[in-house]
């Protein structure tokens, strides 16, 4: 009896998973979104140098200022950002991420993609930019010096803002582009 109690709340699980994780980023207004993308820009430039000397310098970048994933051996996180190229907005994005592997629990984040060229940057703003699996992101910490790299143009880092999960995940982000009107 417990293998099909398993068999039948499991799926339903993973599927109300999946339906929270693309339903959750609805929640931010646009005002909201900026303020909490830009307290995210200030808290880089204020306690990680390597970062903000990342963000001076590169052609734009994107944060995600609230990004959220859970999962139960499949996974989704979602979350939305604002484009900035010259520190001005241009746009806003959307990131959705499956994978699988061995993991379980909750966890919300900041993520940032940091474009080294601008020729980078406009490749993302074409729409259907994708993040592989083999992307690795640096996870900031206070107080910590982290040395970011450029991987195919783009550097990633994270700043963990609560929750827990453990385990190994394998898979990737998909991102569409939306132009400031």
């Amino acid at each position: 009896m417990k293998s099909l109690t398993n068999k039948v709340y499991m799926p339903l699980f993973v599927l109300a998973l999946l339906l929270l994780a693309s339903c959750g980023s609805m929640r931010n207004t646009e005002e909201d979104l900026r303020r909490d993308a830009s307290d995210a820009r200030t808290d880089i430039r204020q306690n990680h140098s390597n970062a903000a000397q990342l963000l001076e310098n590169s052609a734009g970048y994107a944060i995600f200022p609230n990004v959220g994933k859970g999962a139960y051996i499949i996974g989704g996180a979602s979350g939305n950002g604002v484009v900035y190229e010259n520190n001005t907005i241009v746009g806003y994005a959307d990131l959705k991420q499956v994978d699988i592997g061995l993991q379980a629990g909750g966890k919300s984040f900041v993520e940032v993609l940091i474009f080294e060229t601008k020729t980078d940057l406009e490749r993302f703003k074409e729409g259907g930019y994708e993040l592989g699996a083999n992307a690795s992101a640096v996870i900031l910490d206070k107080g910590v010096s982290r040395d970011i790299d450029f991987q195919d143009g783009v550097a990633v880092i994270t700043m963990p803002k609560g929750g827990a999960m453990a385990g190994v995940s394998v898979g990737g982000q998909r991102f569409t582009f939306q132009p400031r009107q």
